[in-house]
């Protein structure tokens, strides 16, 4: 909305009001607002919900040996993130860029989501929504981005040319009109480009619905899978929260340098118009996560919940397929990956061994991060581990910061993939 007033109020020479063009400018002003709103509306928050004795139930202490010191501690807090988010976007962002509907779209959605399943838990005593139920609305929210890329006209990209080798330099181009593509980035290949369409050759002319189609699929596909495991690596104080602000950094980087047709030239990526009022929304989004880090980290005052944790996982996704680098997400949200590799092979490998009568399991607990909180002793003498480290307990807060490390090294090497082919 700011943006508006202030390029009307340019018209007639007021100083200053020229600065509100700069992506630069509005990205750090809406990641100090984001982050502001979210230290003050946190504190509000979690006195209301204590108030009103809305927590999370006593953790079970077979799962999670630090349980005990969070009785009565407020859950939700996505609700603050979500807020911490919206507003400074609304404020700072241009609200006729499609891709500025998209994110609040997609925030609002999954966060609505998470909220019903949360509430779900605590007023009514059960497990939350079933399951299903949240894939059902993952999916139409992957279905809908997926079809509105695909169909909006303002959702174009103008693909990247390598022209022959002058004086021993490779020269890159973008074609002058904007395209709608099926285009994606490959990393760590040097002809990184790979177009769904390309794919359904053999059917001619239908090709390119063809491509569509795989992209809208993929789209879902993408928007389940990380939103599902963002939702798992939610089990410690200040995980999911750290893990995904640095993701969304990495993110932000990848959507300016595709949003600035110079710099998509030098990187030889596609240039992406409208994609700078990603980074805005981004930075709004890592300030409200980490306000959220003051009463998430160790140990914590609040817990996101899914109404946190669902909307995360989709902003990730959904800011991969825009900027068209859905194929990144493997190293970006290798932590998110993990921990839905081991979910599955431990349920998988367990099955196996019901079926043979054994209790079988690959890891000494599920999802990854609960692996390193299992003090000894704790397992059944029963059960045959294939991986059975650590042979200790680590402290919650060493286990938090490592998934953090992790985190930062896999970003920085998705970053790198610009240049390594």
């Amino acid at each position: 909305m700011l943006y508006y007033l202030f390029r009307y109020l340019s018209q007639y020479g007021i100083p200053g009001s020229h600065m509100w063009s700069y992506i630069s400018f509005r990205a750090i002003l809406t990641l100090v607002l984001s982050l502001i709103i979210s230290a003050w509306f946190g504190e509000w928050f979690i006195k209301w919900m204590k108030a009103r004795k809305l927590s999370e139930e006593q953790r079970d202490p077979s799962i999670d040996p630090y349980g005990v010191n969070k009785i009565g501690v407020p859950t939700m807090g996505g609700i603050i993130i979500i807020i911490a988010t919206v507003i400074p976007a609304l404020l700072f962002g241009r609200l006729r860029n499609i891709y500025m509907l998209i994110m609040l779209g997609t925030t609002l959605w999954l966060g609505l989501l998470g909220f019903i399943d949360d509430y779900t838990k605590m007023k009514k005593g059960k497990d939350g929504i079933r399951p299903l139920y949240k894939l059902v609305g993952q999916a139409l929210l992957g279905l809908v981005v997926g079809l509105v890329l695909w169909l909006s006209p303002d959702a174009v990209v103008h693909e990247n040319i390598t022209t022959e080798r002058q004086n021993g330099v490779e020269v890159v181009v973008h074609r002058s009109e904007p395209v709608k593509s099926t285009v994606t980035t490959i990393p760590f290949v040097k002809n990184n480009n790979l177009s769904y369409s390309d794919i359904f050759r053999f059917l001619g002319s239908r090709r390119t619905a063809a491509g569509w189609i795989l992209f809208v699929l993929i789209t879902t596909f993408v928007v389940m899978a990380v939103s599902n495991g963002s939702n798992l690596n939610d089990g410690m104080d200040g995980m999911c929260a750290g893990n995904s602000a640095i993701m969304c950094g990495a993110l932000a980087i990848l959507a300016y340098v595709s949003s600035h047709i110079n710099l998509a030239a030098y990187l030889n990526i596609m240039f992406v118009p409208g994609s700078e009022e990603l980074v805005v929304f981004l930075m709004a989004f890592v300030g409200a996560l980490i306000g959220f880090l003051w009463y998430n980290a160790y140990p914590a005052q609040v817990f996101m919940g899914d109404t946190g944790s669902l909307a995360i996982g989709g902003i990730i996704a959904v800011t991969a397929i825009i900027i068209h680098k859905e194929l990144l997400l493997p190293l970006i949200c290798f932590v998110f990956l993990a921990e839905s590799v081991s979910v599955l092979a431990q349920t998988n490998y367990a099955k196996y061994g019901n079926k043979r009568g054994l209790k079988l399991r690959v890891f000494k607990r599920a999802p990854l991060h609960d692996t390193f909180r299992v003090a000894p002793g704790q397992l059944p003498k029963d059960f045959k581990v294939l991986i059975n480290w650590p042979k200790g307990c680590w402290l919650e807060s060493k286990i938090t910061t490592r998934f953090w490390i992790i985190t930062v090294m896999m970003c920085a090497l998705a970053i790198v993939t610009l240049k390594i082919r």
